[in-house]
């Protein structure tokens, strides 16, 4: 098989990773599978969240907000380090991939790790603190403060090919200047 191509979309909950790969992949000319983070997440038991075993949302404040601090278990942590083998398969198998991920620790040097021999990108969506709450209240399918616990946390260490701010652009702006910065061809 040759190389894939594996775009890493890392950012805080509600900056637009999901919007983004969608869109990037309606505009690129090739075939990209989108792996997101939450649908790993989705595949636990919903008797685990709540649960030390799996997932676990603390409340509390932190500069002046609400701060949800996410705690995970062994059956999510090995839920996760598959997901980032299973990206690692796929690749392997010659799929394109964009994956959706927040990452909170060293997940950008197991992926440097994994997928060494593919053309691995990581892109990093940025957006203000008060833009990424007001998102978040808007949606209302997340738990209000995740965030502002996030957001001092996800960029930390990683190295990026490429950064982009979500505030203004939209998906298929950030899309179309993915495209650019890689050399993805477009569809006409």
């Amino acid at each position: 098989m040759g190389r894939s191509c594996v775009i890493v979309l890392n950012g805080v909950g509600s900056v637009g990773k999901s919007s983004t790969a969608r869109a990037l992949q309606a505009i690129a000319a090739r075939p990209l599978l989108h792996v997101a983070m939450d649908a790993f997440i989705q595949m636990m038991p919903m008797k685990l969240v709540g649960h030390a075993d799996g997932l676990v949302f603390e409340t509390g404040e932190a500069d002046g907000g609400p701060s949800v601090e996410i705690r995970t278990g062994p059956v999510l942590e090995r839920a996760l380090a598959g997901m980032r083998h299973a990206v690692a398969a796929l690749a392997d198998q010659g799929n394109d991939l964009i994956v959706d991920e927040v990452m909170l620790g060293d997940e950008h040097l197991e992926y440097r790790a994994l997928l060494a021999r593919h053309d691995l990108r990581f892109v990093g969506l940025f957006a203000p603190l008060d833009v990424l709450e007001a998102r978040e209240r808007r949606r209302g399918d997340r738990e209000l403060g995740l965030s502002r616990w996030q957001y001092g946390r996800v960029h930390n260490g990683v190295d990026y090919d490429l950064t982009l701010d979500t505030t203004h652009a939209s998906p298929a702006e950030n899309a179309a200047r993915i495209c650019e910065a890689f050399g993805l061809e477009v569809t006409s």
